[in-house]
């Protein structure tokens, strides 16, 4: 073959190999930046079906990556689904089960712990919520280099609170803050300023944890503007004032708030992106967009406001519920190394996924045994994927509840403390994704098996065992 030959054939082989649609792989482990919305309805988002609130950066961030359209959360409240995701585990093996002072078991592993083992640097800003200032969970002490945010929950609820907790030299310190400073505001700034001190040859984890849109309904207002008129009135009225003197702050305009705080997130997303962009470390990073659970009616919001923006999207349900609503969230991965742009995938899969798949991805070993997640990656890489038997949950407030996935099946079981052998309601979801037709009586050994098999996945905790269970 001569040289011309030779040439032309080298071309016509890079050339199919850039028409296959898969990438090459990273020789070094990626960055990753897991950006978490606290409280946003799957349906608040643009690509996934939001007509009024506009989202056109997490709306390019799927454009750019992968959205998956059947994704679901650790849990239906933050800390159960924080933990869900940062162990690996479902609630039915998580010591977190539940909002309180519930810290991670110091035994357990969690993703930043695993990642530093690789050489990765961690940081974390926003709500933590996993333990206290000397638990087993207190951030210092699992594998976070940084952290400014709250440690308690409840903290997290007030949008300009008066201080933030911090790791600075190892310790964790009390930080004061100015009246009129907005909390996620310092969250994205002080997660730039940590992606602009990253080198290209150590990877760094980066986990923001936003406090919204979750109540209170407070809101910097270049973004509460784009959603009042010029007389300062919503621009979807009627609004029913949330009024002082309670739990959270007032609200003149709950809707228009909210809607503002979709849009915070959203401009938040873009910034940090472009953060990675100037940096030049965008293309070996993995970026993840996704909600803790399921939208709220706190704080003003009410049950009208959610059927107003269609915040579930097609689903029943609202955080606190294990009905699709609750559960169901968005999550859009960007990896340019790897993830061909406009893809979508229907994989089922939640939180406890992440685990494995930063584990496989940075190269860090696991015990299988301990984690029900499977890895992400092979999806990710256009390669076969394995599947879950199941997906299971538990919640332990509103009298106690449980719900399981097999295939297109899904039972869930409510008020469990009085009775844990109670009724099961029987949804198929291929044909009923909002769960309107209970078939429980149709289907009677289909409701029995799940319901054995959800009895069978959970492990005893001591501060979860709805009532009588053991």
């Amino acid at each position: 073959m001569n040289f011309v030959k030779l040439l032309l054939f080298s071309f016509l082989i890079v050339s199919l190999q850039a028409c296959s649609g898969k990438k090459k792989l990273p020789q070094s482990p990626p960055n990753i930046v897991v950006v978490m919305a606290d409280d946003l309805g799957i349906g608040d988002v643009g690509v996934y079906g939001q007509k009024i609130i506009s989202t056109p950066n997490i709306d390019q961030l799927a454009r750019d990556g992968i959205r998956f359209t059947d994704f679901y959360s650790g849990s239906t409240v933050c800390a159960p689904s924080r933990a869900s995701l940062f162990t690996g585990q479902h609630t039915g093996h998580t010591q977190v089960r539940g909002n309180g002072e519930y810290p991670l078991a110091p035994d357990k592993i969690i993703i930043p712990e695993l990642l530093k083992t690789q050489g990765y640097t961690n940081a974390i800003y926003g709500k933590w919520g996993l333990g206290l200032k000397g638990s087993s969970g207190s951030p210092e002490l699992r594998g976070w280099d940084e952290f400014l945010g709250h440690l308690h929950h409840v903290d997290a609820h007030f949008q300009q609170p008066d201080s933030l907790d911090a790791i600075a030299e190892g310790q964790l310190i009390r930080v004061a803050l100015e009246d009129s400073a907005y909390a996620n505001d310092l969250f994205t700034e002080a997660a730039i300023d940590f992606i602009g001190r990253q080198s290209h040859d150590r990877p760094f984890f980066l986990f923001l944890s936003y406090t919204i849109p979750h109540a209170e309904l407070r809101v910097p207002q270049r973004f509460l503007q784009n959603h009042i008129d010029q007389s300062g009135n919503s621009l979807y009225a009627p609004e029913e004032a949330w009024p002082p003197g309670r739990h959270y702050g007032p609200q003149a305009h709950p809707k228009a708030a909210y809607a503002g705080l979709v849009q915070s997130v959203d401009a938040y997303v873009g910034e940090v992106q472009a953060a990675l962009e100037e940096a030049g470390l965008g293309d070996n990073t993995i970026f993840i967009f996704t909600s803790d659970n399921g939208t709220h009616a706190e704080g003003g919001r009410t049950m009208e406001d959610v059927d107003f923006f269609a915040s579930s999207g097609p689903y029943r349900g609202i955080k606190r519920d294990l009905y699709e609503g609750g559960i169901k969230v968005p999550f859009i991965v960007k990896w340019p190394v790897v993830v061909r742009p406009g893809r979508q995938s229907a994989h089922k899969a939640a939180f406890w996924d992440l685990f494995s798949t930063f584990a496989e991805v940075s190269g860090a070993p696991t015990n299988a045994e301990e984690i029900d997640g499977i890895s992400l990656a092979p999806l990710l890489r256009e390669e076969d994927q394995p599947e879950h038997d199941y997906f299971y949950w538990e919640f332990h407030e509103g009298g106690g509840k449980q719900a399981l996935i097999q295939g297109e099946w899904k039972v869930v079981r409510l008020d469990v403390n009085a009775n844990p052998i109670g009724k099961v309601e029987l949804y198929n979801l291929e044909t009923d994704p909002a769960e309107r037709h209970n078939l429980a009586e149709e289907y009677p050994e289909k409701q029995q098996q799940l319901t054995k098999l959800m009895d069978e996945v959970r492990t005893p905790n001591p501060h979860f065992n709805f009532g009588q269970k053991k």
